[in-house]
């Protein structure tokens, strides 16, 4: 089985690849894609980020999108919606390029091993989940100073002096104390997201567009793009929305461990806290993330 539909696929008038398909290079390729939707995307989205963060951390005193917003402009100036713009660029960037990269290079591998087209779901599943076991190690330093940074402005500017000062306060361990609460929250959204992209992009073509995507010019298989990407990113925001409460949860010191974090938080907020501005975040990021990734390569020729 060829991979799903997660690539632009082929566009008209393609005469030439840039690489061979599943070559270092192709893999090279889709890692630089990866990088610079996702870095570009999450640096974008920084101000949103800022507010979901605090409303998760201080949910009676941010405890709206709006008035979120006006308390921090208005306590801490217009440069607090861009604190950890830092964080968001390298290590989404970073973990864009695992993430993307990765997961074409398991997909064909799971694709060999299990040629039943059956499969593909699975595939999907397992391709995402192994990409985003590696994806979220690159970022867990990353995510453990950009959240101190928004959330506590006496922590430190950027990445530049939060890595030492958080080594020299909690070692090691600090980078990655919450490590398994991003496996809990990224993976299943990754898995979801892009099983949720591969299955519309087939369907909308399928039943929708009832064309093949080869014979669909490039701007037709972008907008197949963004309205895939989109519905994965609404799909997976909700299924880890939980895991995004504990983090913040746990990086914050407002609990030791994630069992303290649920029962602290409760079970409706786990699910219902900083929802709003979550589907505000994440929709569009996917949707730009996919848009850019399959510009990419289409524009190659892949």
């Amino acid at each position: 089985m060829r991979g799903g539909g997660g690539g632009g696929g082929g566009g008209q008038g393609v005469e030439r690849w840039v690489c061979e398909e599943f070559s270092p290079g192709y893999y090279a390729l889709c890692t630089f894609g990866g990088m610079l939707s996702a870095g570009t995307t999450h640096l974008a989205i920084t101000p949103l980020d800022v507010l979901k963060v605090n409303m998760q951390v201080n949910p009676i005193k941010y405890n709206g999108i709006s008035s979120g917003l006006s308390t921090l402009w208005r306590e801490q100036g217009p440069s607090s919606l861009w604190r950890g713009w830092s964080g968001k660029f390298f290590g989404y960037g970073i973990q864009g390029g695992c993430k993307f990269g990765l997961y074409e290079y398991f997909k064909k591998l799971y694709s060999d091993v299990l040629i039943d087209d059956g499969n593909k779901s699975f595939i999907f599943f397992l391709s995402s989940a192994s990409a985003q076991v590696f994806a979220d190690v690159a970022l867990s330093p990353f995510e453990a100073v950009k959240i101190r940074v928004q959330t506590q402005p006496s922590f430190a500017k950027g990445l530049v002096d939060g890595f030492p000062k958080l080594y020299a306060t909690e070692g090691l361990v600090g980078f990655y104390k919450g490590l398994f609460p991003l496996w809990g929250r990224n993976i299943p959204f990754s898995m979801i997201m892009f099983s949720t992209f591969e299955h519309s992009v087939e369907l909308i073509y399928r039943n929708i567009i009832q064309r093949r995507k080869e014979d669909c010019s490039r701007a037709q298989q972008l907008s197949v793009t963004c309205l895939a990407g989109y519905t994965a990113g609404a799909v997976g925001t909700v299924i880890s929305n939980p895991a995004d409460n504990i983090v913040a949860s746990l990086y914050n010191k407002q609990a030791e461990n994630v069992l303290q974090a649920v029962k602290k938080i409760g079970l409706v907020n786990l699910f219902t806290r900083s929802l709003p501005v979550r589907f505000l975040l994440v929709g569009p990021v996917v949707t730009s993330q996919w848009f850019f990734y399959d510009t990419i390569k289409v524009l190659s020729g892949l």
